[in-house]
């Protein structure tokens, strides 16, 4: 890392009170995206719906001379290309990813960065081979602590000089379904999910999953850089160290119904049965239930939640509920809860606007007549 002389509108900072979201911030938004939250009717979510988020460029990898180190306090060192990893056993999974900053823009003040609202999601299946047998293969130091992983995208965030880097507990970083993917829904991994190679983490949100792998280091003391260190901490005040950002928080989120409004996307629905449904998910622990509300959370139903899949146990879990629906305005609100608790209806404020689990709620217009009348 290299510290550069900060620019202002490089700056993490709080959007001031009313300030709307800046050029800045819609520069990411174009760059970026997230999943329209009508294809939470996809147990898979296609390549092109799945929410992407990248930091600085997308960096120009050519997989036939791509290699990936795998070095530091290890007896032996390794470098593979990816005919090397492609011949090792390969296992697919089906696992959820969820960026840390889903929901940062439904703070306020408002964390001014990426300006998610909730769509930063999406569940995918990802080919790749486990990462612990390559490490066991290294010979991962008795003294080891952390695993930093480091990709091949470069720039300079508040002011520091880098190469995209994340560290993991060796703990982590050797659980069996952990993977380094090069492959997405059956097809070679696209160059924005991070072609040819990248680390998937099932469980931790987003920022784990380093995409455009090139290198593997083991350390006998904590990662220190950047991304572990500064970003990705859930911090209240400008001097707090903050907690890290790792396991994802559970979530529900609805599929919003009937049609839309183009500019608001408030919703319009016929009176009577309505058939709600939607996905939820939770890294921390299983999910135990989701609610649905249809009065802005001054009473709750229990919605059907799908069983738990042994065969996916970190993808989202399908969940229905019927609401019978009257004419006039409503806000339908969902929640779900995992063992450690329930999402909030009030969202706890950080810096950074990290591990918002804020509920969802989604203006509706019940007509009293059929549509088209």
């Amino acid at each position: 890392m290299t510290a550069t002389e900060p620019l202002h509108r490089g700056r993490a900072r709080i959007a001031e009170p009313g300030e709307g979201i800046g050029l800045d911030e819609l520069a990411l938004a174009t760059r970026n995206h997230g999943m329209p939250l009508e294809a939470l009717r996809y147990d898979v979510t296609p390549p092109g719906l799945h929410y992407v988020l990248t930091h600085y460029d997308i960096p120009a990898v050519d997989p036939g001379t791509w290699s990936l180190e795998v070095g530091g306090a290890v007896a032996r060192p390794l470098r593979l290309d990816l005919e090397d990893l492609r011949r090792r056993p390969a296992v697919t999974a089906r696992v959820l990813l969820e960026c840390a900053g889903n929901g940062r823009a439904r703070l306020e003040p408002r964390p001014v960065s990426q300006p998610w609202l909730l769509e930063a999601v999406g569940t995918a299946e990802w080919t790749g081979t486990p990462l612990a047998p390559l490490l066991e293969e290294a010979g991962v130091s008795p003294g080891a602590v952390d695993v930093a992983f480091t990709g091949a995208d470069h720039g300079v965030e508040r002011g520091v000089e880098q190469d995209y880097a994340r560290g993991l507990p060796l703990a982590e970083a050797v659980r069996p379904d952990v993977l380094l993917v090069w492959g997405m829904n059956g097809m070679p991994l696209p160059p924005q999910h991070g072609a040819p190679v990248r680390l998937l983490v099932p469980g931790w949100y987003g920022m784990a999953h380093v995409k455009w792998l090139t290198r593997i280091e083991v350390l006998e003391t904590a990662f220190t850089g950047f991304q572990n260190a500064v970003a990705y901490r859930v911090r209240t005040g400008g001097d707090d160290d903050g907690a890290p950002v790792t396991r994802i928080a559970p979530r529900a989120l609805l599929a919003p119904p009937g049609w839309p409004d183009f500019m608001t996307r408030e919703r319009f629905v016929p009176a009577g049965p309505v058939t709600l449904t939607g996905r939820a998910w939770s890294g921390r622990a299983p999910v135990t239930g989701v609610e649905v509300s249809a009065d802005g959370g001054s009473t709750w139903t229990p919605a059907d939640l799908a069983p738990a899949d042994p065969a996916h146990p970190h993808a989202w879990r399908a969940w229905a509920c019927t609401w019978d629906a009257a004419p006039g305005p409503h806000e339908l609100v969902v929640r779900a809860a995992d063992a450690e608790g329930s999402q909030p209806t009030e969202a706890p404020w950080n810096r950074q606007g990290m591990a918002n689990n804020l509920v969802q709620r989604v203006p509706v217009t019940v007509l009293d007549q059929p549509s088209g009348q």
